[in-house]
């Protein structure tokens, strides 16, 4: 790991919800920040801690560009955040292309990001990605949200197989669940503000730097039954 003011961060899925105030948390603690947003403008401070990269992470294309254009730089951290939600419909009634949709954001491009962009993280960094306690198969007892509990166990099962390729490269490997919050996705009845959750998810993230393995943990650095 870098020195406290030399640490490098990219989060992929900065422009809203959890992704902006992840950056927000890194660069208060002294973090120097690379952010991606999928189009111009929105709520992310610019500033010289904070830089933004364009970048729409279901295609393959661009996640590559984004790669050459940081050839040279060395990641402390690299962080995946990215999730879609289509509403509460029992599985015989998904409609395929939703059913497509929701998969390759949830899961695919999350792990084709992580993929492409791995190299460029220091021995002793760490690979982490955005998922959810719904991802949890055991837990899911209560029902509802079929289409996106899925994605999310997708999304950990595939995390799992690139912690098992990858076993020996130094990395710290996390599946974070940062709880149910008031976000687009979360709705405005969720339980977390996100000012809140977040300062506890990097708490986690500084806390396990330099962790082998791949791990499942809450924002409290507990972990989550797969």
């Amino acid at each position: 790991m870098s020195a406290a003011s030399d640490r490098l961060a990219l989060v992929i899925g900065a422009s809203r919800g959890l992704g902006l105030v992840l950056v927000d948390e890194l660069a208060r603690r002294g973090w120097q920040v690379i952010a991606t947003t999928r189009q111009p403008g929105g709520q992310l401070r610019v500033d010289a801690s904070v830089e933004v990269e364009s970048l729409e992470m279901t295609s393959p294309e661009q996640v590559a560009a984004l790669r050459s254009r940081l050839a040279g730089r060395r990641l402390d951290l690299l962080f995946v955040n990215a999730a879609i939600d289509r509403g509460d419909l029992p599985i015989d009634q998904v409609p395929t292309g939703m059913f497509t949709e929701v998969m390759i954001t949830n899961a695919l491009s999350p792990l084709r990001a992580v993929e492409a962009l791995r190299d460029l993280v220091v021995p002793g960094g760490t690979v982490a990605v955005m998922s959810s306690e719904q991802g949890s198969i055991s837990l899911n007892t209560g029902g509802g949200y079929e289409l996106y509990k899925a994605s999310k166990a997708a999304l950990n099962q595939l995390m799992r197989s690139y912690a098992t390729r990858h076993a020996h490269d130094g990395h710290t490997k996390l599946l974070i669940d940062p709880g149910h919050n008031q976000t687009e996705l979360g709705g405005p009845d969720a339980p977390l503000n996100p000012s809140e959750s977040i300062p506890a998810v990097v708490d986690v993230l500084e806390a396990q730097a330099g962790a082998p393995g791949l791990q499942f943990l809450d924002r409290h650095g507990k972990s989550v039954p797969w």
